[in-house]
């Protein structure tokens, strides 16, 4: 088969070099992208005086039959015309003849491509928006739920303090605003059109490039034709933010999985994001949240390939860059299938709130309750601190907890400690105690949620 740039070639490259070459077998999820940009480009033309009126006509049909095959899944791909540029370019011409290959008039496959993923990751970073907003409607409904149900809090995966469970689902929900909030600062710099800046260099004809702009709807244009074909900061910047957010997920998921276990047994997650085992029947594992887990590893991976495929490479475009698109497909359907996931994960779990009460009523979380009380009247924290610690390691010599020690036995270590100490001691006042702004008492966590409620209203 000729190729369509094969004028200056004696000689065709063997079949599997082609294969080798080819990036059809991913590229082809820009078709869409691909189409839209086309359809943008005759309009140009045709409005600049470019291409004539019929010529412009008979394209604009021919990507509109091309769309709905697209769309339809009847359009087949061929790796001898390499990329979804040129797979959709032979389609036209073999559709309406001749004119469709003045399509490609004023414009290079290099400011094409770059088009296309500027087009695809718009849409792309929006639905992660959007499921980041959903996901964290969920967390606020699950934290009003429990905003009184008290849990242990941990420091290095001990035993730490007492705190609201809502106040623990709530520090994922901060994660994700700044989430939220950098794929929606990316939007601006994904929000520019390299259309037009050809193979480099521009082009001789008298384009409109503000008008490209306005039809696909970008609200700036590259400044420099050279930086228009080789950018791919907005990708890498992309994956990086997919990077942190998958970050956070898989966090969140080592928590749900080890809060799922029966040594905690603090949660239970719906059968429907759970799996058996082939062999113990009595098995329920939490494997989408150990998948997701995992998947961050991928993310990090495409974050990295790309930062190592554009150190070396010169201006302006190289088939290196060719290696732009698979990590970032592969992204894309990775956070927006782990951002599903655990949105339905946390919708239906079961919180143990039984289970929560016993755990905080046995173990010394409440241990910074006594050095603060001590330390309230007048003894110096780091005293507090020591006549605590021989108070706990009491405790743990007799198999008891703080509530559990008689009044006589702490005042043993100070006279400071009165029957009230009981009171400070419990968890639930431990707790409510806490009004220092952003902390874990009750009313912290209700202005909390309050301000939370007004950063999803913005949205």
């Amino acid at each position: 088969m000729t190729k369509l740039w094969g004028g200056r070639f004696q000689k065709s490259a063997e079949a599997w070099v082609d294969e080798f070459g080819a990036s059809i077998g991913f590229d082809q999820q820009l078709v869409l992208e691909d189409l839209e940009g086309s359809v943008a480009h005759v309009t140009m033309l045709g409005a600049t005086g470019i291409l004539p009126a019929a010529d412009v006509e008979a394209i604009l049909g021919g990507l509109a039959q091309l769309k709905e095959k697209a769309i339809a899944g009847e359009l087949e791909f061929s790796v001898a015309n390499e990329d979804i540029h040129l797979n959709l370019e032979k389609m036209l011409i073999d559709l309406i003849g001749p004119v469709g290959g003045k399509l490609h008039t004023g414009r290079s496959r290099n400011d094409q491509v770059a088009t296309d993923m500027h087009l695809f990751l718009k849409k792309r970073v929006q639905e992660a928006i959007d499921l980041i907003v959903t996901f964290q409607e969920t967390l606020l409904e699950k934290a009003q739920e429990h905003i009184e149900t008290i849990a242990p809090g941990y420091t290095h995966l001990q035993r730490a303090q007492p705190i609201s469970f809502a106040h623990h689902l709530m520090a994922y929900f901060w994660m994700l605003e700044r989430d939220k909030q950098r794929f929606t600062e990316s939007v601006k710099r994904i929000d520019i059109l390299p259309l037009g800046a050809g193979a480099m260099a521009g082009t001789t004809f008298p384009i409109d490039r503000i008008k490209s702009a306005e039809l696909l709807g970008f609200t700036e244009v590259y400044a420099n034709s050279m930086d228009a074909v080789s950018d791919r900061d907005f990708i890498v910047e992309f994956l990086s933010n997919s990077s942190l957010l998958m970050a956070h997920l898989s966090r969140f998921a080592e928590e749900i999985i080890i809060w799922s276990t029966d040594e905690f047994k603090f949660i239970e997650l719906d059968d429907a994001f759970s799996t058996g085992s082939s062999i113990m029947p009595q098995k329920k594992n939490p494997d989408m949240a150990e998948l997701i887990r995992g998947k961050t590893g991928r993310v990090y991976g495409n974050l990295m390939g790309l930062l190592t495929v554009l150190k070396g490479t010169p201006l302006t475009y190289n088939k290196d860059m060719q290696e732009d698109k698979e990590g970032m497909f592969d992204t894309v359907h990775t956070i927006l299938g782990s951002l599903k996931i655990f949105e339905g994960m946390i919708r239906t779990m079961t919180v143990n709130t039984e289970r929560l009460h016993q755990a905080v009523h046995s173990d010394f979380s409440n241990a910074t309750e006594l050095a603060d009380y001590l330390a309230t009247k007048g003894m110096p924290f780091r005293e507090a601190h020591e006549v605590t610690g021989k108070l706990v390691f009491t405790c743990i010599q007799k198999g008891i907890y703080l509530l559990d020690l008689p009044l006589e036995e702490m005042q043993q270590e100070s006279k400071l400690i009165e029957a009230d100490i009981f009171d400070v001691l419990a968890p639930e006042a431990a707790v409510r105690r806490r009004h220092s702004l952003g902390g874990t008492g009750f009313d912290q966590v209700k202005i909390q949620i309050e301000k939370a409620q007004a950063c999803l209203q913005e949205h």
